[in-house]
């Protein structure tokens, strides 16, 4: 090679190995995926052909020498009971053969030989060590550098389908350790259903269902056992723990089985590289059939005495291969970018494509989720790009196929700077990814404006339910949220299933609700980030409403407990004409509320202390808060440096590390009670 050629090659080793280690951070650390495992496999395979060119260049920190992810920071890292390697990957029919071929010559067996396979979906999800004794679960391991894993058993013992002590029923006796490698996976239909969740609750949804299954495992607090419980584990290997009797790859299979793991039922012995390679296609195909997400098919070495013979190297065993599918995307252009207003204000990009086939499905729409996704990917209207179903499931954009044409792509495309349904001024606020429309008449979020008034922490109108609120809308009884305390019981009693005596008892609770409390309209009004805590601390500083439709961003900063996001959504929500409207329309139809609470005493025992409260508590939270508040004492909704005591119950979170960070007293309920005695929590 000549030295200009070398050090070319250099340069493009070095911007691999940075490349692909940013991509591993992307993918194991923060599960956040930027590219699809296509493309990360071809740059890969280029760097491993680069390093075999150049063994002599190999940078110690390449990728191509590491099995997985180092393990993340927080959790207790342990040993697995022996390596949990990689495999190597073939990907297409000519790789296989290959494969095939070699682990032919290092048993010595000439031509195409009468060689078994164990053949099995290759799942994508996470994989871990399932560690037992005795029969007994012990420990759960992700699978972490492929040396050591981080320990998450307490997580792994919500996934429903793992077995918390084998079972021995069927005359398989549990060994006294067993070491089981499998997959953590996240059903295709419950990765729907937690994204339509999390899409609702204006939360990012999940790129794809490994990655959901990935960082369920590693959550160290505020644990989602929603999520958890949706997880299913598969079993794959048997590694400690084998019966002397079992001779092949498929009768471990067997074994879980009978010890109650859940194993593919689509796995069998393939005999030689033909009905491997036939299998795999059947897989291809039924892939979109599947209720699990699979990218391959995993070939085995079915005779386990082979595999010892044939061994493994450092990172991978020479006995198996994982053969991959082709990633199912498609070329398409994007006819134009949308912005649709969901029910909760949030403006989401939505590019319109010219209908193209993905996956077997025709796809002409694909979210863009915000204008931060947009400006990453430069996707602009008019451009060529490549879409693929995320987990088969949900349409991307992965890229801009960019033609290298000289015509000028069109402008940048920018959500707009007025709400595309109702016209308001939309805003984003410091630290948020979206932009909403903050107009809370606006149609496209009436219902669920209407929703949030009438529950119990705002205005609590009861027999006012989701179904009679689709109907008022549906039937032009409200078109406004005030509109909701101008309606009478003959236009009620007109409604499907709302009698005269329903309608009657409705306008009745509606009446109730007029009389309320300052900080309750606030919850009410649906101002974003102003919940129950920061409702009353704002009723409780300002007295009345008046003053606090006029505060400045400055005036509610120097109220403890009020941060910066928090004062600019006031101010934002309370500068919109249409909003200052409708709360005058509001107490124009006599919504009113008692004035502010009294100061607090300031020579309660907690004068002066502000509190955060966080965790289960013994007592309700609404209790824990009066009782401090009239011993003088003030709750805040975050912790700060200003911070006087955290009040932890059970299964706290991250408030307690974060209190624990700034150096903010911890307090349990037993020293929470000491200090409203007049004791210092030290005594």
């Amino acid at each position: 090679m000549q030295p200009s050629d070398l050090s070319a090659a250099r340069r493009r080793m070095d911007a691999l190995v940075e490349e692909l280690n940013r991509h591993n951070r992307l993918y194991h650390a923060l599960d956040q995926p930027e590219i699809s495992d296509a493309e990360y496999d071809a740059l890969m395979g280029e760097l491993r052909r680069l390093e075999t060119e150049l063994p002599g260049e190999v940078r110690p920190d390449s990728p191509s020498l590491r099995v997985g992810a180092p393990p993340a920071e927080g959790f207790e890292t342990v040993p697995h009971t022996s390596p949990m390697l990689s495999l190597d990957n073939a990907m297409d029919a000519g790789e296989m053969r290959a494969f095939h071929q070699r682990v032919l010559g290092l048993i010595g067996t000439e031509g195409d030989g009468s060689l078994a396979y164990a053949a099995e979906p290759k799942m994508d999800g996470a994989a871990v060590e399932l560690v037992y004794e005795a029969g007994q679960l012990v420990r759960g391991l992700t699978r972490g550098d492929g040396q050591t894993g981080e320990d998450v058993t307490s997580n792994l013992k919500h996934v429903l389908s793992i077995p918390l002590a084998l079972d021995v029923a069927n005359g398989r006796p549990a060994p006294a350790l067993a070491s089981i490698r499998g997959e953590v996976v996240l059903p295709l239909a419950a990765f729907a259903r937690l994204n339509e969740a999390r899409v609702e609750a204006e939360e990012e949804p999940f790129a794809n269902p490994r990655n959901a299954a990935a960082g369920s495992l590693r959550m160290l607090h505020d644990v989602d056992l929603r999520r958890l419980r949706s997880l299913e584990f598969r079993a794959y290997a048997l590694v400690e723990g084998r019966p002397d009797d079992a001779r092949q790859q498929i009768e471990l299979l067997e074994i879980l089985a009978a010890w109650g793991f859940g194993v593919s039922r689509e796995s069998r012995v393939c005999s030689g590289v033909d009905e491997a390679i036939a299998f795999h296609e059947e897989m291809q195909q039924a892939r979109g059939k599947l209720p699990i997400e699979i990218d391959g098919t995993v070939f085995k070495v079915n005779d386990l005495a082979l595999q010892e013979q044939i061994g493994t190297l450092s990172r991978a065993p020479r006995w198996a291969i994982a053969f991959k599918f082709p990633p199912e995307q498609a070329t398409t252009k994007v006819q134009a970018i949308d912005a649709q207003v969901g029910r909760t204000g949030a403006l989401t990009p939505v590019a319109k494509l010219e209908p193209v086939q993905v996956g077997g499905v025709t796809v002409s729409n694909a979210s863009l989720h915000n204008q931060d996704e947009i400006d990453r990917r430069d996707v602009r209207e008019g451009d060529t790009v490549v879409v693929q179903r995320a987990g088969d499931v949900i349409p991307q954009v992965v890229r801009v196929v960019l033609d290298g044409h000289d015509d000028p792509r069109p402008a940048p495309y920018r959500l707009p700077a007025a709400c595309p349904v109702c016209d308001a001024e939309t805003v984003r606020l410091a630290g948020e990814v979206v932009t909403r429309c903050p107009n809370i008449d606006c149609p496209a979020q009436l219902k669920n404006n209407l929703r949030h008034l009438s529950a119990r922490g705002a205005l609590d109108v009861d027999g006012l339910g989701g179904k009679l609120i689709d109907q008022l809308v549906s039937a032009g009884h409200v078109g406004r949220l005030s509109d909701l305390f101008g309606l009478t019981a003959e236009q009620l009693a007109g409604l499907e299933r709302m009698g005269e005596k329903s309608a009657a008892n409705l306008v009745a609770s509606l009446e109730k609700a007029r009389n309320t409390t300052l900080a309750r309209f606030l919850i009410a009004l649906g101002i974003r980030h102003v919940g129950q805590t920061l409702a009353e601390i704002l009723a409780s500083h300002f007295g009345e409403l008046e003053p606090l439709l006029s505060a400045s961003e400055d005036d509610l900063g120097r109220v403890d407990g009020v941060g910066p996001t928090i004062a600019e959504s006031v101010v934002r929500f309370f500068g919109d004409a249409r909003n200052r409207e409708e709360i005058e329309r509001l107490r124009a139809l006599g919504v009113r509320w008692e004035p502010a609470a009294a100061p607090r005493p300031q020579d309660g025992v907690l004068s002066g202390k502000t509190f955060v409260l966080t965790g289960t508590l013994s007592v309700p939270r609404d209790e824990a808060r009066q009782r401090i508040e009239s011993a003088g004492g003030k709750v805040v909704s975050s912790i700060s440096k200003k911070t006087d005591y955290l009040l932890a119950g059970e299964k706290a979170g991250s408030k307690r590390d974060k209190a624990a960070s700034l150096g903010v007293a911890i307090l349990d309920e037993d020293a929470f009670e000491a200090l409203l005695s007049g004791a210092s929590p030290a005594d």
